[in-house]
């Protein structure tokens, strides 16, 4: 199963990094946790085709984290795309996403395209079938003016867990809890702010995570650039086979 970083910034671009967007692709279906704003840039940065996306699991719905599906979806209308492609997210997503489309593309929202934009909404700690994966959301603590998640992704016997943006909330462990994989939003060093974890709380916490490996993500400079770091900082284009 491969692993890549298109976009491990946020929401301000902080290092010149692209927001979040991560491909799973274990050879027989390719998701993206999340698909911020830049996420088409990326993509055709690293020659991702968009339209080999099957499907897109959104955390929650700021810009930086779902802003990139209209362009996904225009890109897949205007290169012909042919196969479906689903979103999952929280409750609100399907009328976040319309309204997204249309203040970018007026009438974009409503045009008939050769292939089905398919929105699929979730609640917290429900398991939900996405073809060959198993996706369970938890609830985050991050204000977004729509529930938040945390995601837990198991596929092909491999389980990635995903923090989204949030505080440190218990259902941190359950959504860790076993994973080959953990991306964690680590924001600030030892700051602390509401709705965001820092890497000094996930350090307090860290007796708590039964987890294989730990990549910190969504990273402001102070902590790109922090000395003494423990865990794997991921960066825009990293890639890697979940063994």
């Amino acid at each position: 199963m491969t692993v890549t970083f298109v976009g491990s910034g946020d929401a301000f671009g902080s290092g010149g990094r692209l927001q979040a967007c991560i491909v799973v692709d274990d050879g027989r279906q390719r998701l993206l946790l999340d698909c911020g704003a830049s996420s088409l840039i990326g993509m055709k940065r690293l020659g991702i085709d968009p339209n080999t996306v099957d499907a897109v699991v959104l955390s929650h719905l700021h810009g930086d984290h779902f802003g990139g599906i209209p362009f996904l979806v225009l890109d897949g209308q205007f290169s012909r795309r042919k196969t479906d492609l689903r979103v999952i997210g929280p409750e609100g997503t399907r009328e976040r996403i319309t309204a997204a489309m249309e203040v970018l593309y007026p009438g974009s929202s409503g045009v008939e395209r050769r292939f089905s934009l398919v929105i699929e909404e979730v609640t917290g700690r429900e398991a939900h079938n996405l073809g060959l994966a198993t996706v369970t959301a938890f609830p985050a603590d991050h204000a977004s003016g729509a529930p938040a998640h945390h995601i837990r992704l198991e596929i092909n016997r491999r389980v990635i867990a995903y923090s989204g943006d949030t505080a440190w909330t218990p259902a941190l462990i359950d959504t860790a809890r076993g994973a080959d994989l953990f991306i964690c939003e680590a924001y600030f060093r030892d700051r602390r702010v509401p709705f965001h974890l820092s890497y000094g709380e996930l350090r307090e916490h860290l007796g708590e995570l039964d987890c294989r490996r730990i990549i910190l993500t969504h990273m402001t400079t102070e902590m790109i650039e922090a000395e003494g770091v423990e865990f794997e900082r991921a960066f825009d284009g990293m890639t890697f086979e979940l063994a």
